[in-house]
């Protein structure tokens, strides 16, 4: 069974740097040179034919990493040139600079720019990063990314931030990073996605005993994890028994978007799906999805009627904010049912500051994420993690934050991050498709944290699939449909 796996912050990789260090019988230049020669291995086993190497080293114990790898591969004969920006600042990196000029590595301070070569190893800025890179270092990053050699990254790209996953400035685009100690938090969303490339762990040869008592800061969900939360039904199942759905919405003009989040629901396994909206759309929802059970829900005293059949409310697909909008998110909000929201009508939340229960869902992308906080777009997406954790504490219930790396966060409890879905997943009705994942789960039975969880995993999953297909661009919600079911149902035996 796959399990999730944890993922730390700079604190608690600090934390076990000191915990490596004792493991090391106290030797504090240990664990760099595990790191320097892991980064050399990584090199032997991506790039082997890569004759010329260049490796880019900060001040701090980054460089160190840095010095140490091209030590290794000037050992072996490699053509390796070091640059930087500033001579090392810790005793440790001056260290392990002084024993690459023993060894005749040639260093330059980089202000000529990089030299045609085979491969670049960044090893500019670690963990500790927290600032937009400024002066020498800037330019360095920049030659980084313009030069058209591969880039390996030890640690961290350099730029991003590896608690928050943004980039405050420019940043190093890697083809691959690789991560010592233990997994990063900020690599798993944001702009940090843009900057990785590939990701690799070296555990530097310490024991997982180490991490004992340093608590993660999120937990990694891939798709390999999907199989184990989907176990064969029992032989004598029946609709009653997978839940009934209501999803709300499909205003003037938006009839399409109540349509795919009734289709996700059916295709993610609930029993029954029904669609309360305008009356226009009721004949194409039918002709589209003929297991839907398509209602006109003109006022308030049909809705109730729909809601007493149901066991989850999903509401905000194609709902709009006019006078009808309001009038349905009304009577959901008295509802006692499973509730998940999306869309308009988390808008319409924002307009009446409305606290929700803590097994409610919401699933905002981050432009209303930053409605809901007050805040912009740009807040949010520098920090992620902050944001998801505010909104969960400013309405109280499971949060879903959208977007590259999308973040499950329940309250007294470490995020989830979603590792998958691809930018062809940016187009207009996916939020739909979630929303209809989500309540389905969520009326199968599942917790409103693992419905959140799982649901937005079998999306993006079931998103790199589609895409994998025909490719990215041009990938629309409906392509997802048919993965939601396979992705859903592990093979009977």
């Amino acid at each position: 069974m796959h399990s999730p796996f944890p993922l730390f912050d700079p604190p608690a990789l600090r934390a076990l740097e000191v915990r490596g260090t004792a493991h090391c019988g106290g030797d504090t230049f240990a664990l760099m040179a595990r790191a320097g020669q892991a980064g050399w291995r990584c090199v032997l086993k991506h790039w082997p034919q890569a004759m010329r190497i260049v490796v880019v080293c900060g001040p701090g114990n980054n460089g160190g990493d840095g010095y140490v790898l091209a030590r290794h591969a000037h050992a072996v004969g490699r053509q390796v040139r070091v640059l930087q920006a500033f001579p090392p600042a810790t005793a440790l990196a001056q260290r392990a600079r002084a024993d690459c000029i023993a060894q005749g590595v040639p260093i330059d301070d980089g202000i000529a720019g990089i030299p045609d070569c085979d491969l670049i190893v960044d090893a500019l800025f670690g963990i500790g990063l927290a600032r937009a890179p400024e002066g020498p270092m800037a330019d360095l990053i920049a030659a980084i990314n313009a030069h058209p050699a591969p880039v390996l990254a030890l640690d961290v790209p350099s730029g991003i931030d590896a608690s928050r996953g943004s980039a405050p400035g420019v940043a190093v685009n890697a083809d691959r990073t690789v991560q010592f100690l233990a997994r990063h938090r900020g690599l798993r969303s944001g702009a940090a996605l843009d900057h990785c490339g590939e990701l690799e762990f070296a555990a530097l040869d310490l024991p997982e005993a180490l991490l004992d008592g340093i608590a993660p800061t999120a937990f990694a969900y891939r798709p390999a994890m999907l199989p184990a939360w989907f176990p064969l039904r029992p032989r004598d199942s029946h609709k009653g028994r997978n839940g009934h759905v209501l999803c709300i919405g499909g205003n003037h003009g938006s009839g399409g978007a109540i349509m795919l989040a009734a289709q996700a629901a059916l295709r993610s396994g609930a029993g029954l799906v029904s669609a309360a909206t305008r009356g226009e759309h009721i004949a194409p929802l039918l002709a589209r999805c003929p297991e839907a059970m398509a209602h006109e829900a003109e006022d308030a005293t049909c809705l109730r009627v729909l809601i007493e059949r149901a066991d989850v409310i999903a509401i905000g697909p194609g709902l709009g904010r006019d006078g009808w909008s309001r009038a349905m998110l009304e009577v959901v909000l008295d509802s006692a049912k499973p509730r998940v929201f999306d869309a308009d009508a988390l808008n319409l939340l924002t307009d009446a500051g409305q606290r929700l229960r803590p097994d409610d869902i919401v699933t905002p992308h981050p432009g209303e994420a930053a409605r809901l906080l007050g805040c912009t777009t740009v807040d949010v997406q520098m920090d992620r993690f902050a944001a998801a954790s505010a909104l969960q504490q400013r309405l109280g219930c499971v949060v879903v934050l959208k977007g590259a790396g999308s973040l499950v966060q329940s309250a007294d409890a470490v995020p989830a991050v979603i590792c998958a879905g691809n930018p062809g997943m940016g187009t207009g009705g996916m939020g739909d498709l979630l929303t209809g994942c989500i309540a389905s789960l969520r009326a199968q039975g599942f917790s409103s944290s693992d419905a959140a969880t799982v649901g937005a995993l079998l999306h993006a999953a079931a998103g790199d699939a589609a895409a994998r297909e025909d490719g990215e661009r041009g990938l629309l919600p409906s392509d997802l449909l048919p993965w939601l079911r396979r992705l859903a149902n592990p093979m009977r035996r």
